[in-house]
């Protein structure tokens, strides 16, 4: 039927509010930039030196790092379905400090030092106070990660995401210089591979984790993880560390390290492969840490085989550094003295580049 029709009462005339046609079709730009405009303060408090002009233009300006031979390193990644449990919980003020750290793990792999940030929030309606939950947390890890917030994208797409549910999407850029550049090219057997734990599952295998936890067992964000006295949903939304500090430490005093992982997706299976060279193995012990009760809980809850919660999961396991065996007391000494926990969970043997697991 034609718009003009005179029995057309599904128009979109304006109402008595005065409410737009496209505030009618579920998209209410005012509420909108209402909302971006009401986290301005906070962005602008990432700012760092290399930062040129604010926010509000097309693009974001930053200056070229200097230096001769100096290498840009970017990453893009996603929260995933964590975002379901921030729902549930109606807590939005660490996904993103997740995806931040997310990302500077990503980039730090190969020695790089973030720069600045980017973020996408893809909603089918902007909750203001939500929205504003969701910069915080993004503005936390900036700042923690000597980094700025340079811009980001918010778009209202109703019908494409479901009523309250929202998707954060982070691009990150770093930089190092190229004769600093970490390939893993340089492992040899006899490395020894050192874990830093993780704060929980960091963004990954929450869809398996919510199937057993919410679908098979019935319990709620709010019940107890067995024998402890942390809830279902704490532990799930536990922060994404940033391992920049650490690592970023060990590079300072000259440490020479030979490769990095950042388990995410695909646990040690597929991501410590990513920097083996085809001629090397990271062989690791299994019985070298604790693993964490949430994990447990998962496994045995779900029945689910051990090799495949090692490659859903990091099983407490959320960053490794290579390094040759002579360097590490050095290391160890120095990760000490930053009060970084650590364990010796493996060592590099020759093979084929995979990873094999002792214990």
């Amino acid at each position: 039927m034609a718009s003009g029709d005179k029995n057309n009462n599904q128009g979109f005339a304006m109402s008595k509010t005065n409410k737009s046609a496209y505030a009618q079709a579920g998209v209410n730009i005012d509420v909108k930039m209402d909302a971006v405009n009401s986290i301005k303060q906070m962005v602008a408090s990432t700012k760092t030196a290399n930062v040129i002009g604010g926010i509000g233009a097309f693009g974001g300006l930053h200056k070229v790092p200097s230096g001769k031979g100096m290498i840009l390193v970017s990453s893009t990644d996603g929260v995933g379905t964590k975002l379901k449990v921030a729902a549930l919980m109606n807590k939005h003020d660490t996904v993103g400090q997740d995806i931040v750290n997310h990302c500077v793990n990503d980039i730090l792999v190969q020695g790089a030092r973030p720069l600045f940030f980017m973020d996408y929030v893809g909603t089918s309606k902007v909750d203001p106070v939500q929205f504003k939950n969701i910069v915080a947390g993004l503005c936390k890890a900036c700042k923690e990660n000597h980094m700025a917030l340079l811009g980001g994208e918010t778009a209202e797409m109703p019908g494409l995401y479901p009523a309250g549910e929202y998707d954060l999407v982070g691009t990150i850029v770093g930089c190092v210089k190229k004769s600093e550049l970490i390939t893993g090219k340089s492992i040899r057997a006899g490395d020894v591979i050192i874990g830093f734990p993780s704060g929980g599952l960091q963004t990954n295998g929450y869809s398996l984790a919510r199937r057993v936890i919410f679908d098979l067992c019935q319990y709620s964000c709010r019940d107890k993880l067995p024998g402890t006295d942390q809830t279902f949903g704490d532990a799930l939304l536990a922060v994404h560390r940033s391992f920049l500090k650490p690592v970023g430490k060990l590079l300072e005093r000259k440490i020479r390290i030979t490769g990095m992982a950042h388990i995410t997706g695909g646990g040690f299976q597929d991501n410590i492969p990513r920097v083996l060279p085809k001629v090397a193995n990271a062989e690791i012990d299994r019985a070298s840490w604790e693993v964490p009760k949430i994990f447990k809980f998962i496994q045995n809850q779900g029945k689910i085989e051990r090799d495949e919660m090692y490659r859903v999961f990091n099983m407490g396991i959320g960053f490794v550094v290579i390094l040759p065996k002579n360097q590490l007391e050095k290391a160890t000494n120095i990760l000490k003295a930053q009060h970084q926990p650590y364990n010796i969970i493996g060592v590099i043997r020759k093979g084929s580049g995979v990873v094999t697991y002792k214990n």
